[in-house]
């Protein structure tokens, strides 16, 4: 009897830990499919799961001090102790790419959700609401869009100081114009829907149709933009570091690396600049063919492609 009372206490035990096993692997038959309909985008998904690993996990993938400086061993070639090689302070390659996943991290989601969330904000109240203020933000926003965006970046940190923050701030700046403008083509086009009008007839207030209904509505197409421009806030980060203007020495950033291996020459040296821009470009790629997979995913055009 006693045996029977132990099993079934046993069994109450494994119930929610087997319940919970299946919920979790309730997940695989759904992400194999969207693997085989979009190897791209899963193959961009993967390197970007890595490089999130990569970054939190630093210390312990790296092989040396980033900082570190040992100018005996200045500018060797890759070996078995700079897998990578050195550059001209002694300082492994491997490790200064390493910890430059951080930055870039760090430079591009808090760009892009600094410009998406207000730029959403914007163009969502501008669309919905329509009259003057859309008339006035809208030129504005263009006003904006006619700069470029690296030149406004390199002005904004020119005028707000070369620090990490301030990169970031002005990055997410410059991407804020684009998710206006799209935001706002998604309010006009989802406000003028049945169970909009239907909110408003039964007395729904401005505030609780926005934010119940538009957005919801419109969040897809700003989805796949803000993943799109996540490849281009690196890009920008390593642009404003390679000018001076970025993430300030020493540092590691993929931008500031390339700087450094061109000012030495790449007859010199060409692994400073061969592997950081190879580490930015697959980067880049991966957040491009991610958001094209989103994109073909969300929108119900293409789905049948």
């Amino acid at each position: 009897m006693q045996s029977s009372d132990q099993q079934a206490n046993a069994a109450e035990i494994a119930r929610p830990l087997l319940s919970s096993r299946a919920s979790m692997l309730g997940w695989v038959p759904p992400l194999a499919r969207a693997a085989r309909s979009y190897p791209l985008g899963a193959f961009g998904g993967l390197v970007l799961l890595l490089l999130v690993l990569v970054a939190i996990f630093a210390p312990y993938v790296a092989t040396h001090d980033p900082l570190a400086q040992d100018v005996d061993r200045r500018l060797e070639a890759p070996n078995s102790h700079y897998w990578l090689g050195s550059d001209f302070l002694g300082r492994d390659a491997y490790s200064r790419i390493v910890f430059g996943a951080r930055v870039s991290l760090y430079v591009g989601l808090l760009s892009v959700l600094l410009g998406t969330s207000i730029g959403l904000l914007l163009g969502l109240t501008s669309g919905y609401v329509g009259g003057r203020f859309d008339l006035s933000l809208q030129r504005l926003v263009d006003i904006f869009m006619g700069f470029p965006g690296l030149i406004f970046a390199m002005i904004l940190v020119v005028a707000l100081g070369a620090s990490i923050n301030n990169v970031t701030l002005a990055i997410g700046i410059t991407m804020m114009p684009r998710v206006v403008r799209l935001a706002r083509s998604s309010a006009l086009s989802v406000k003028e829907e049945v169970y909009i009008l239907a909110s408003q007839a039964i007395g729904a207030s401005s505030l609780r149709v926005l934010l119940r209904h538009v957005l919801p509505n419109s969040l897809a197409p700003v989805f796949v933009l803000a993943t799109g421009n996540l490849g281009s806030a690196i890009i920008s980060e390593s642009g404003l570091s390679f000018l001076g203007l970025g993430v300030p020495p020493p540092s590691p950033a993929w931008g500031g690396m390339l700087n450094e291996g061109a000012q030495g020459g790449m007859e010199v040296a060409p692994w400073l600049a061969i592997f950081p821009g190879l580490a930015l470009s697959v980067v880049v790629f991966s957040f491009a063919f991610l958001g094209d997979a989103l994109r073909d995913a969300l929108d119900p055009r293409l789905r049948g492609r």
